[in-house]
């Protein structure tokens, strides 16, 4: 294997890395519930473009130069994000894409792919862009709306706080005087959002994912540590201090941290089998809250 391809601090694996990992289905929205913006982006379409590999590459490229052009695969989306269909593309304009992760670790889990020539450097270096870093927090405000949204439309059956919340709009409870109405679940506030310190890819992306870690795709222990430990560095952070730790990973070693709990901050060690059983539990008890 070249040694592009076995780089310990990637937050993927190389086969994820060059699109030959097992991906989940595309699951689209159900039919029938209540629209809004955000389902209406995922939505899928009748006739649809055929979904193409960002990974497309050309047979007759050595293994090292196809791997080193293979973290390059976040660019075919925003070069012709039109020619996705609306499963992987969930919107773009002239200066954003925003997509459904290839191989989601969570329920929900979106990227946001800057479309500006500063994409191309270490989110470190692209954000000292101070015009730059303004304007994909501002996109990124945006997709966790759209994000914390369809949370809401998923899971708001289940929710306790959102519950509250129906009944008043339904006229089965009052609202106590002087008590406004309900807020409901503040589901924005729980998604995990930012760029990961070691970057697996060569475009920059912010990722916008819920908290639950429940995937398919949640295979390994740096799957996990790389969105729960500060190696997933929000973009509210930026820029960084010179001597902020987080510009260190592999110093750091925030791949090989203890596996700990998002919820219940349980330490499970190394026995990521375990976690994982785990994680089922506490995703029903979280829907419910």
């Amino acid at each position: 294997m070249p040694s592009t391809e076995s780089d310990p601090e990637d937050a993927i694996t190389s086969e994820e890395i060059a699109g030959t990992a097992p991906a989940p289905a595309a699951t689209g929205v159900t039919q029938g519930t209540k629209r809004n913006a955000f389902t209406e982006l995922m939505s899928p379409k009748p006739k649809a473009a055929k979904e193409s590999s960002p990974q497309t590459l050309a047979s007759t490229r050595s293994p090292n130069t196809r791997f080193l052009k293979e973290r390059d695969g976040l660019g075919a989306y925003t070069r012709n994000p039109s020619s996705f269909p609306p499963s992987r593309v969930i919107y773009h304009t002239d200066d954003f894409v925003a997509i459904n992760d290839l191989y989601p670790k969570s329920t929900v889990h979106a990227l946001l792919l800057p479309r500006s020539p500063l994409s191309r450097l270490h989110p470190f270096d692209a954000f000292d862009d101070a015009a730059f870093l303004t304007s994909v927090r501002a996109e990124t405000a945006k997709l966790k709306r759209l994000v914390a949204k369809e949370l809401q439309r998923r899971y708001g059956r289940y929710s306790a706080q959102e519950q509250e919340r129906e009944a008043v709009l339904n006229g089965e409870t009052e609202v106590p005087s002087g008590e406004g109405l309900p807020k409901g679940r503040d589901w924005e506030s729980e998604l995990l959002v930012g760029v990961h310190a070691h970057p697996s890819m060569n475009d920059l992306h912010v990722h916008v994912l819920s908290p639950d870690m429940i995937s398919e795709c949640m295979r390994h222990r740096k799957h996990y540590n790389s969105f729960n430990t500060p190696f997933l560095i929000d973009v509210a952070d930026f820029p960084l201090a010179e001597d902020d730790v987080r510009r260190h990973p592999t110093k750091a070693g925030f791949s090989n941290k203890d596996l700990i709990c998002w919820r219940c901050k349980r330490n499970f060690g190394n026995r990521f089998k375990q976690l994982k059983d785990h994680l089922e539990e506490e995703f029903e008890e979280w829907k419910k809250e």
